[in-house]
């Protein structure tokens, strides 16, 4: 029975530091003239939403499949459909006896002879054969262990494919994010410089204001209080380092390799709402126009940010 496993992914993918939710994997089997076609596709989603499709003969071992798949799917809106062809078209069907079926039907029949003391049918035959599902046409046989475990199998290399898929699509969210990140620091180095001269320009502003007041006297050392209050209102050394350390935060969870972990992607997901936070708390606290544009573009590095998160399992 297959297992879940990364080992079918080469080395240098499986230091990808995130897997995404998208995903794609297919395989075929041929078995007993029939070709059953596994195929697994994926997108994001908050919890693991399984969508199974089997053929009829395959629906009494759903639980059996869904055991299987399950722990190798982890994250996502995942479908899987499993479809099977006759490769014996254009010829004369090949039909089967269903033997289990035909002997419980019979071992039926003849309880009810001995139990009622009713005559046996004249052609007991021709009725049991007669019966649903005892003569079927090749690939609507129900599948033996053996055959499940070649189909597990053939399942097996559709999940391998799948999870390879997820680790390429990892490497370019990894990217994107390595991008943005670079970004908004390098932005938060702008913001530097206006620290100073907005402090600098609020001075100058109530020197300037005061002056023209000239019937009103003021206490100077009153004065400096306030600039002190308004200083320290208008302090944003708080907000950068909590953004920092956010920023930095973000990258070690990026830089965690190994399987997935279904909880990394949430993970960023609030690391990327905290940085949120203080990138709103230095917009709000700027009263520089050129600082602002900075936190505006801060924001929308950010927005890009938040809307690939959703995809990382």
């Amino acid at each position: 029975m297959y297992e879940a496993t990364f080992a079918l992914i080469p080395t240098t993918q499986r230091k990808t530091m995130i897997y995404s939710m998208t995903g794609y994997g297919s395989s075929q089997l041929l078995l007993e003239g029939v070709t059953y076609e596994v195929s697994i596709r994926s997108v994001n989603s908050k919890q693991l939403d399984l969508s199974l499709r089997l053929p009829s003969i395959l629906r009494d071992r759903e639980i059996e499949l869904r055991g299987i798949l399950i722990p190798a799917l982890f994250r996502g809106k995942v479908d899987v459909t499993i479809r099977t062809a006759d490769n014996s078209l254009g010829t004369s069907p090949h039909v089967q006896i269903n033997a289990p079926l035909l002997h419980a039907y019979y071992d039926q029949i003849h309880s009810a002879i001995e139990a009622e003391g009713i005559p046996q049918p004249e052609d007991l035959t021709r009725l049991l054969l007669s019966y649903p599902g005892v003569i079927v046409e090749q690939g609507e046989m129900p599948l033996t262990d053996e055959d499940m475990q070649l189909l597990s199998q053939a399942i097996g290399e559709a999940i391998d494919q799948f999870n390879a898929f997820r680790v390429q699509e990892g490497a370019s969210l990894e990217r994107i994010f390595v991008e943005k990140l670079d970004r908004i620091a390098a932005l938060l180095a702008e913001v530097d410089p206006y620290e100073q001269s907005r402090i600098t320009d609020l001075r100058s502003k109530l020197e300037e204001r005061l002056a023209q007041l000239t019937s009103i006297q003021y206490d100077e050392a009153r004065l400096e209080q306030e600039l002190i209050y308004y200083i320290e209102k208008l302090d944003i050394s708080e907000e950068k380092n909590r953004l920092a350390n956010h920023i930095h935060y973000f990258r070690e969870v990026l830089a965690q390799t190994g399987d997935p972990d279904p909880s990394r992607g949430k993970k960023l997901g609030f690391i990327a709402q905290e940085m949120g936070r203080e990138i709103n708390t230095l917009g709000s606290k700027s009263n520089n126009a050129a600082m602002q544009q900075l936190v505006v573009q801060m924001k929308d590095e950010l927005e890009q940010i938040k809307e690939q998160v959703l995809n990382v399992l």
